[in-house]
This record gives C-alpha cells, sequence and structure tokens, in this order.
C-alpha cells in the first residue's frame, strides 16, 4: 500500500509517497515497449522531504537530474536506485555553488526546467539555482520547444533576426521545421506583420502562374517533386533578391509555404485534362483518338473510348495512379485500329513510339517500327501522352530526338543520368 505525502499542481512533478511504512519519490518517465509511461521509485529520508515541500526550486532541480537516469532504465530495464539516491544530499541539502558545480558534472534535463520557468541566461552560464528563482509548478511546454529550437539553430551557426523570428511565426515553422505550414498572421508581432506580409507577396509573385501537380508514377496522390523545386528555386532566388539578408532558414520557410499551398491545391482537384486544351491542329494532322487501351506491366487492361465522361489522359493517368508500383512502372497506350502505341519507361524517364509498318498475315509476323526518346520527368510524360491522344504517333515527331538505335539510346540515357 502506498500514500501520497506530497504533491505538486503539475502532476509530471515527482511526487513523494509513503510506502510500506518507506517515504519514496515517485515519477512517470519514458515509455514501456507497448508506450504506456513507466513509473519509476526510489527512497527518500524526512530531511529530504522538508526541503522538496519547502523549496519548489531544489523539487525541480532534483528532478531534472534523475531524469537522465529514468532514460538510462530505457523500455525495460530498472532505475539505477544507487545512483538516483546519491543525488539527493548534494541536490537538496547543499550549498547553492556545491549545487551549481555539480550541475556542470552530471547529465540534466535542461528542457524541464525551462518549461518551468528557469531563467535561460543563468542556466546557461551554469549558474542553476540562481537560474531557478523565477521557477514555476506550472509549465509552458512551447517555452522549452522555442529554446530547443533556438539551439539546433545556434548548432548549425543560424542566428535568426527579428523578420526572420517573425517569418518562421507567421508559417508555423518556429519550433520544427517539416511542420506542414500555413498562414498564422496572428503568431507575429503587430509590428512587423507589414513586413511578413512583404516578403509572402514576392514570393506569391514569383510562383504565379506555376503550379505543382500530382505525379501519378508513384501514386493517386503523390506530388510532382521536379515541379516542386522548379516552384521553390524561384521564390528563393526571388526573396533573396528582394530581401537581402533574410536567413536560409527564413528563405526556405516561405518557400515551403508556396509549395505547398500549391501541392494541396493540385491534390484537391480533379486530374488534369490536358489534352483537352487542343483540337489536333499542328500535331501532324491526325484525327484526336477515339478508342484506345490502357495496359500495364502486370497485363492489367482499360478500355477508353471518345465521348466518355472523363479525356483519356485523365483517364490514363487514373490508371497510372492506381496501378504503378516499384514492380510496375512501364505503361502502354495502344490505338489498335491505327495500329500505334506509346510505352512508358517510368524507371528510366524514356518511351518509346511504337508504330505498324507492315500488318501481319499469311503466317507472316506484323513489322513494327520501334523508336525511343528521352523524357524530362512529370511534365514531360503528360505533354508526350497529351500529344499521342491528339494526333498519334505523327505528331511526336517534334518532340525528339527519337532513335531505333537502342545501343545508342542506352548511350543518351547513360550521359543523361552522369549529367544530372
Amino acid at each position: 500500500m502506498s500514500d501520497i505525502v506530497f504533491t505538486r499542481l503539475s502532476g509530471w512533478i515527482p511526487n513523494v509517497i509513503r510506502e510500506d511504512g518507506e517515504l519514496k519519490l515517485t515519477l512517470g518517465a519514458g515509455a514501456d515497449a507497448n508506450h504506456e509511461p513507466r513509473t519509476f521509485t526510489f527512497p527518500i529520508g524526512e530531511a529530504h522531504l522538508a526541503v522538496i515541500q519547502e523549496d519548489l526550486a531544489r523539487h525541480l532541480l532534483l528532478w531534472s537530474a534523475v531524469l537522465p537516469l529514468c532514460d538510462a532504465a530505457g523500455t525495460r530495464g530498472s532505475l539505477d536506485e544507487n545512483a538516483a539516491v546519491a543525488l539527493l544530499d548534494p541536490i537538496l541539502l547543499s550549498a547553492p555553488a556545491d549545487v551549481d558545480a555539480l550541475f556542470r558534472r552530471i547529465p540534466w534535463d535542461r528542457g524541464r526546467l525551462i518549461a518551468h520557468g528557469a531563467h535561460i541566461d543563468l542556466l546557461e552560464r551554469g549558474q542553476v539555482c540562481a537560474a531557478l528563482r523565477t521557477a514555476t509548478e506550472t509549465s509552458d511546454a512551447k517555452r522549452a520547444q522555442e529554446y530547443q529550437a533556438n539551439r539546433r539553430r545556434a548548432e548549425r551557426g543560424t542566428v535568426l533576426g527579428p523578420l526572420d523570428a517573425a517569418i518562421l511565426r507567421y508559417t508555423g515553422q518556429y519550433l520544427h521545421g517539416s511542420t506542414i505550414p500555413k498562414r498564422m498572421p496572428d503568431a507575429v508581432d503587430p509590428a512587423l506583420l507589414p513586413e511578413v506580409v512583404r516578403v509572402v507577396a514576392t514570393a506569391e509573385q514569383a510562383c504565379a502562374g506555376m503550379r505543382i501537380g500530382r505525379d501519378p508514377r508513384r501514386g493517386k496522390r503523390a506530388t510532382d517533386k521536379s515541379a516542386w523545386e522548379r516552384m521553390a528555386a524561384a521564390v528563393e532566388a526571388a526573396v533573396r533578391r528582394a530581401h537581402a539578408g533574410l536567413a536560409d532558414d527564413a528563405v526556405r520557410s516561405v518557400s515551403f509555404l508556396m509549395c505547398s499551398e500549391a501541392a494541396a491545391r493540385s491534390k484537391g482537384a480533379p486530374v488534369e485534362d490536358d489534352e483537352e486544351a487542343g483540337d489536333g491542329v499542328g500535331t501532324g494532322g491526325r484525327a484526336r483518338k477515339t478508342a484506345l487501351s490502357f495496359t500495364d506491366d502486370k497485363g492489367v487492361e482499360k478500355k477508353w473510348r471518345q465521348g466518355g465522361p472523363r479525356s483519356a489522359g485523365a483517364e490514363f493517368w487514373e490508371f497510372v495512379g492506381d496501378r504503378s508500383a516499384s514492380d510496375n512502372e512501364v505503361f502502354t497506350i495502344e490505338d489498335e485500329e491505327m495500329g500505334e502505341g506509346v510505352q512508358l519507361h517510368f524507371y528510366a524517364d524514356s518511351i518509346a513510339r511504337v508504330t505498324t509498318v507492315r500488318e501481319g498475315g499469311g503466317g507472316s509476323e506484323p513489322e513494327y517500327r520501334v523508336e525511343y526518346g528521352l523524357v524530362d520527368g512529370m511534365d514531360g510524360y503528360r505533354k508526350l501522352v497529351s500529344t499521342f491522344v491528339l494526333g498519334g504517333c505523327a505528331a511526336l515527331d517534334r518532340h525528339g530526338p527519337w532513335t531505333s538505335d537502342v545501343a545508342e539510346f542506352e548511350r543518351a540515357r547513360r550521359r543523361r543520368r552522369a549529367a544530372q
């Protein structure tokens, strides 16, 4: 049986209990293999209890010093009770100067003290007792997170100016750079908000008209990485020109915001009907395709006919998004009536156009002409598919060069890869 002898407002600060007549400090820290919180206890004396009850600073310092021992116990190990007990007298009963000296020798949880109001500058100078004069029983986790974020930046050699910090707060990136950005004007000092808005306006102008579509090669909702990189580069270059002196973190945060918003717009829109913008004029004179067959590398087939609710391009890219995988990266569009088609090789950033030279008959096999071309990312694939749908293989002439020499094509592909 155990009874609580002393507790504070925050349930996380260690409590004192009496268990089978013995005083113990108990605290929750870490988690077990099932992600359930672990609880640790170790014995204390009456003199220790008296200090814990009267001196919040010493109580918090003890907690900060015991937490690394809990971390060392891991998900299933035992607390090193001897090490924990050895901390009691030096932290709770020693003079402030001796406590400061101890904390220069042992590991301790700095963030926990900062969350409870410790003076950061004094803490950094090793004056832990003086730093805890401003301590509070309630914690402010955000304060500790901001401290850790600034410390990580300092380790990278990054120093934020007031505008840099304001931009990061505006985009929600101040604490964690990987957080999906959004616009948070209320998080910014009103005096700096107009300047932040001007930086964002520069970014918006730099990427006006640009878009980040989906990349069905990587799944139904995957983002086109190349388009993202182009937009990010355009935004960062413009912001650096117009607002010299901004930290890289701030510049990247604004480009991340622009790219994330553009990608979100594409994900919420239907698959693009790229070929609907044309009418076949200038694509080789062929009529628009009226019936096509889509197949993947697993032998799955899908038919499309003109007059349905969706265009050929939309149907094809949806088919790719549904079927594409690491072991399924070759897709074909075939016009059986015209005897031509294209085969897309996503693993190699290449395409083959296939045309029937002579129909088979009388026991002879049909003869085909196969020509290969390199493709520049998802935009290149979209353009080629759209062109084929509008004008067939002949319309692809202007999107060359094309070659029937497989060995020469492989050399060209290797040269491009080496240059990337």
